[in-house]
């Protein structure tokens, strides 16, 4: 797992619930928290930083990953490059979309070690999208919050419903735009 997801993490847990319950996450998680953005990492390491903050702050592990993903989006959005996060974009649909047709693609091709996630596009409307998310790191409720994230940034409302399929690494999103 790329190393910008961690360091958001670090920031993300620092700036909601201080340096201080930051501290007591790394130590009980054996973890110094030295990450470079540009790293590459064991998403098990981010699992561990999760339960143990879940730990901490009596929050469930479900409910910090989607804290994290809503307030990761608009930091990951802006490290694309110009010629990935296009102006053009105008709707949460359009840039999930352009997620798995474009921007995984091209994460693969610079980092060919990477396994983003996949999205399975099964029915898509103006006002409905339904895709299945498969992931070996089981990390659906970050996607969860980052599919928050990108309505908020473009200045929409949806509504998800997350149905777990036949293995924790396979998740259904359904989104309603209201």
């Amino acid at each position: 797992m790329k190393g910008i997801i961690f360091t958001e993490f670090m920031d993300l847990v620092e700036e909601k619930f201080g340096l201080e319950v930051l501290d007591t996450v790394l130590r009980m998680s054996a973890n110094p928290g030295a990450y470079t953005s540009v790293g590459s990492y064991d998403h098990r390491e981010l699992v561990r930083l999760i339960q143990n903050l879940s730990q901490v702050t009596g929050v469930s592990a479900e409910q910090l990953q989607q804290l994290f993903g809503r307030a990761a989006f608009d930091n990951l959005y802006l490290s694309l490059p110009s010629n990935v996060s296009t102006p053009y974009f105008s709707s949460c649909f359009a840039f999930i979309r352009h997620v798995e047709e474009y921007i995984h693609l091209e994460v693969k091709k610079l980092y060919p070690d990477a396994k983003p996630p996949r999205f399975e596009f099964i029915s898509e409307s103006q006002s409905y999208m339904e895709f299945d998310y498969r992931s070996a790191r089981c990390l659906a409720h970050v996607c969860f919050g980052l599919i928050k994230g990108c309505a908020a940034h473009f200045g929409e409302r949806v509504d998800i419903v997350m149905t777990p399929q036949s293995a924790p690494s396979h998740v259904r999103f359904a989104l309603t735009l209201v």
